[in-house]
């Protein structure tokens, strides 16, 4: 039986933030159950892709229909090696489910592996969890990361932040980094 991980996604997450470490995260041999509230497997959420094309923050673009593998309801955090959160515009409204809240505390509670990137540490704010930890985000994000008591680290898009169980990183860029951070995590070894 392969390790579960917990992917967690709404409708307008960041395609690559989403498909990459999903097709990732299942070549080094974890399930990977990507979930959304209100839906079940085989329902779909929409992506964006963001890019940096010199304006002052990123553009956005019609993405794909990304299939989810797993009923959010029946999430029970006790099945999962680990939890990671996308970025793109999701965590925005994800944060309002308090079931995500609540899934997201008991991953911490457990001090089990969780990823978050770009604008996925929104939810990890509302989720207070974040107190006397060290995370990046899109920068945008980093007055949040702030304001809930943790230390903003501005880093290199392509870098990842570790900080115990936590890993984190700025945007899409950073999908090597932060999927081999929190493979190691798990247990895996990475030897990039």
């Amino acid at each position: 039986m392969s390790k579960k991980v917990l992917l967690i996604a709404g409708d307008f997450t960041e395609d690559y933030e989403t498909m990459v470490p999903f097709q990732a995260l299942q070549v080094l041999g974890y399930q990977v159950d990507a979930v959304c509230p209100e839906k079940k497997a085989g329902d779909t959420i929409r992506t964006a892709i963001h890019d940096f094309e010199g304006a002052q923050t990123y553009t956005e673009k019609v993405g794909h229909n990304f299939a989810l593998t797993a009923d959010f309801d029946t999430v029970q955090t006790a099945d999962y090696e680990g939890l990671f959160i996308t970025g793109g515009r999701s965590p925005e409204y994800l944060r309002l489910y308090p079931r995500v809240i609540e899934i997201i505390q008991e991953f911490f509670k457990a001090n089990k592996p969780v990823a978050a990137i770009c604008h996925g540490p929104q939810l990890l704010t509302a989720a207070g969890v974040l107190k006397d930890r060290k995370a990046t985000a899109y920068p945008a994000v980093g007055p949040d990361i702030t304001l809930a008591g943790g230390t903003y680290v501005a880093v290199e898009a392509d870098k990842a932040v570790v900080d115990g169980n936590l890993v984190t990183s700025p945007a899409w860029p950073g999908n090597t980094a932060i999927v081999a951070e929190f493979a190691k995590l798990m247990g895996a070894k990475i030897t990039i």
